[in-house]
C-alpha cells in the first residue's frame, strides 16, 4: 500500500555478547530492524536469508575473521559493511576496504561516532529508494568511451559486461560521472557519498577510489576514467 515504508535492516556481528546488545540498541534506536551473530559463518548465513542494508561487523571473530565474512557476503550482497576493530593500523584498514568493507571504526568508539557513521547510512539508504521511485527517463544512463552508467538501475556497464561494484564505489562514480567537468576534493567526496556527520581522515577516498579504478582496468598513471587533479582530488575523465 502506498505510504507504508520498511524498516532498514541490519546485522550485528561480535562475539562479545555486552558489544552486540549495545551496538543493536543503538541501532534500534535509530530505526533499524535488528538481528545478531556470534560468529562469521552464522553472520554468512543471515546475511544470504534476508537482504540488509548495514552490518556491523567486528574484526576479531572465532572462526573466520571478520575480513573473509565480508569477502564472502560481498558475492551476493551490497549492504554497507562498518568494521569494528581494535587495531587501527593503516594495512588493516586496506585489508578491510579491499575485502569489500565501506566503512570503518575503531574500538573504543564513541556513541556519538557511531550514531554518525549509521545516520549516513540512513541518509545514503533514503536517497536510494528516492531515485528508485522516480519516473524512469526515456534515457538515464551516462556514456564515457566504453562505460555506460545508469544512476537510476545503479549499473554500470564496461564493454558491455557489468561491473560488479560495491554501493560505496558505485555512490563514487555515481556523484563523478554527474558532473563529469568538476573536480571533486577528498571532501566534498566524503560529505556527498559518507556524509556530513562522517568521522575520520580523507584517506578513505583515495581507498575506495583505487578499489573503483582497478574495477575499471585503469591505470591510475594515465587514468581514461578516473582522472586525479593534483592538489584537488577527482573527476571524470571522457573514458576510452
Amino acid at each position: 500500500m502506498p505510504g507504508i515504508t520498511t524498516a532498514p535492516r541490519a546485522l550485528v556481528v561480535d562475539d562479545a555478547p555486552e558489544n552486540r546488545m549495545l551496538v543493536s540498541a543503538l541501532l534500534v534506536q535509530q530505526g533499524f530492524d535488528v538481528a545478531q551473530a556470534e560468529d562469521g559463518e552464522a553472520a554468512v548465513k543471515a546475511a544470504s536469508l534476508n537482504p540488509l542494508d548495514l552490518i556491523v561487523l567486528d574484526l576479531g571473530l572465532p572462526d573466520i575473521d571478520g575480513v573473509e565474512v565480508c569477502r564472502r557476503v560481498r558475492e551476493f550482497s551490497d549492504a554497507h559493511v562498518l568494521m569494528l576493530t581494535a587495531q587501527d593500523t593503516e594495512l588493516d584498514k586496506v585489508v578491510g576496504f579491499e575485502a569489500g568493507a565501506d566503512d570503518y571504526v575503531t574500538k573504543p568508539f564513541s556513541v556519538a561516532e557511531l550514531v554518525g557513521r549509521v545516520k549516513a547510512v540512513l541518509r545514503r539508504t533514503s536517497a536510494s529508494a528516492a531515485v528508485a521511485q522516480r519516473p524512469i527517463a526515456p534515457d538515464n544512463t551516462r556514456q564515457f568511451g566504453s562505460l555506460t552508467v545508469d544512476a537510476v538501475a545503479r549499473e554500470a556497464k564496461l564493454d558491455g559486461a557489468e561491473l560488479d561494484l560495491t554501493r560505496i564505489e558505485f555512490d563514487l562514480l555515481e556523484t563523478l560521472t554527474a558532473a563529469p567537468r568538476v573536480a571533486f576534493s577528498r571532501a566534498q567526496l566524503l560529505e556527498r557519498v559518507w556524509g556530513e556527520n562522517w568521522f575520520g581522515d580523507d584517506h578513505l577516498v583515495d581507498v575506495h577510489i583505487s578499489n573503483l579504478r582497478r574495477k575499471l582496468a585503469d591505470d591510475p598513471r594515465s587514468p581514461d576514467f578516473v582522472a586525479t587533479v593534483r592538489g584537488v582530488g577527482y573527476r571524470m575523465g571522457a573514458g576510452r
